[in-house]
């Protein structure tokens, strides 16, 4: 499996919109999960992260230029005990529900599809980072239209099982900036996770990030030895 790297990925485009990556560091101590969000319009540029519990959610920077809150403001990142939930929407609600009630990660994503941006038909990406019994399962999902068609969805589901050290995969909602914009297509990349602190792997990621369209980053690293975490929130806005 050839790893492609992380910065080159990050920097391919100027607009792959929202992003997930997850991953096990070198050493095989930390899990390492990112979450990013892009902008093109005001709406979507006047937000930060803030932490909410163990998680965080998205916010209005300035409440008074707050359009249209449906599809911009939402936990991004919720924990279940040993179990991270990643995603770019409110469907990280409805992970985390179905997961206290018994069903899989994919399972609770059964009753969503994409968003209802038309024309664009946004993706909604998620991930599920399990740490127990000091090892690493991770599972990832792309929840899409069938090439613009509001009347076909395609689902697709990944699953990790102790990944290899120093391997990640990355997901986003665009290939590219376009109007419409066209959706995400193939499997998560795989990338290469530095070998470095959060931080730097922070820094790395944000000065990889089109300077005119990001908008906030989460990264956070979690000791899987001991469900321990550190949590780094990088916000455009201050």
């Amino acid at each position: 499996m050839e790893l492609k790297d992380l910065g080159a990925e990050l920097s391919g485009t100027t607009y792959p919109g929202r992003g997930i990556i997850a991953g096990k560091s070198a050493d095989s101590k930390y899990a390492v999960a990112a979450y990013f969000i892009m902008g093109r319009s005001q709406n979507s540029r006047n937000r930060i992260f803030v932490t909410e519990g163990e998680g965080i959610r998205t916010q209005a920077f300035d409440p008074a230029k707050l359009e249209d809150p449906s599809l911009v403001i939402y936990a991004p990142v919720k924990v279940l005990g040993s179990r991270t939930i990643i995603t770019n929407g409110d469907q990280t609600d409805t992970i985390y529900e179905g997961l206290k009630s018994g069903l899989t990660f994919e399972q609770s994503l059964r009753s969503r599809t994409f968003e209802p941006d038309a024309p664009n038909y946004t993706p909604r990406i998620s991930a599920l980072l399990t740490v127990e019994d000091s090892r690493l399962s991770m599972d990832l999902s792309i929840l899409k239209s069938d090439d613009g068609n509001p009347d076909s969805s395609l689902r697709f589901t990944y699953s990790y099982e102790n990944p290899v050290p120093g391997a990640g995969r990355f997901i986003h909602t665009y290939m590219k900036d376009g109007n419409p914009l066209p959706s995400y297509n193939g499997e998560p990349v795989p990338v290469r996770i530095p070998d470095t602190d959060i931080d730097n792997l922070s820094a790395l990621i944000w000065e990889s990030l089109n300077e005119e369209n990001k908008v906030s980053l989460f990264v956070r690293r979690i000791e899987i030895a001991t469900g321990k975490y550190e949590t780094k929130i990088i916000n455009k806005n201050v």
